[in-house]
């Protein structure tokens, strides 16, 4: 199983690399059914994993001057405050059983892995959906702005994602950015986001650091690799097989946790 594991390490490089996200979407699943790892630990462990393989992926496009730090900063500080809180105080006081009835019991793990599926299932489904061609007359106010990538901060959090694939669709509408520039922006804010709320885990949880710094070089690995085929692969299709690849992996994780 641990060889499945380690080619899932890989694969989940070669993702961020060729798309700037969706990193995590391998990542926990992996981690939780071929590993066995407790989710609340495969969350945290996804951070750690997806933010230092970003790292690698956000200094390779930062020398080809595919890095908006200006647009990512703006967007990374007010996300990264949410996931570290999150990750520092809210997801230790959510109870081993939330809800219990006669007939149903809903368990912290269950529920931290059908929220990472419902948001797997919508996020395919805003990938597969025909794009139209649309003007934005409105522009963000600052504060709303803020206010947005906070709330995402708190949905990666939860869920330990690097949050690339709200955060790829946000930088090409509001900050204007064209898509390549859009990828290398999001690994940067991937990178700050999955690092820092990593910290607070680091607090809650023992850490097996030989795993987690073998399992992250693999990705890295990968990472080097998918940006080097980016170059060579029709971002169109790519995208159009890792949504229906999302959809399917939402799918089994609803149908073994419910």
């Amino acid at each position: 199983m641990e060889v499945f594991a380690y080619i899932g390490a890989l694969l989940i490089g070669l993702v961020l690399g060729l798309t700037g996200g969706g990193g995590s979407m391998l990542t926990v699943p992996v981690l939780v059914y071929v590993l066995h790892i407790n989710p609340v630990v495969a969350t945290a462990y996804s951070l750690f994993i997806v933010g230092s393989t970003s790292v690698v992926g956000a200094f390779q496009n930062y020398k080809k001057g595919l890095v908006d730090f200006h647009n990512g900063i703006l967007f990374a500080v007010p996300s990264f405050i949410g996931v570290y809180l999150t990750r520092r105080f809210i997801i230790p006081i959510i109870p081993d059983t939330i809800i219990t009835t006669s007939y149903f019991s809903l368990s912290k793990n269950t529920f931290l892995m059908l929220l990472f599926a419902i948001i797997m299932l919508l996020s395919a489904i805003a990938m597969l959906k025909k794009k139209k061609e649309r003007i934005v007359k409105e522009k963000s106010s600052i504060t709303s702005l803020i206010i947005q990538t906070f709330l995402i901060g708190i949905l990666i959090g939860l869920i330990g994602a690097g949050g690339g694939f709200i955060i790829i669709p946000s930088l090409v509408l509001f900050a204007k950015l064209p898509m390549k520039k859009a990828i290398g922006t999001s690994l940067f804010i991937i990178a700050i986001n999955s690092s820092i709320g990593f910290l607070g885990d680091v607090q809650n949880l023992t850490i097996d650091w030989f795993f987690l710094i073998s399992f992250s070089a693999i990705s890295i690995l990968g990472i080097l690799l998918g940006i080097f085929l980016n170059k060579f692969i029709n971002e169109s299709q790519l995208k159009k097989g890792f949504a229906y690849f999302v959809l399917a992996m939402a799918f089994l994780i609803l149908v073994k946790e419910l």
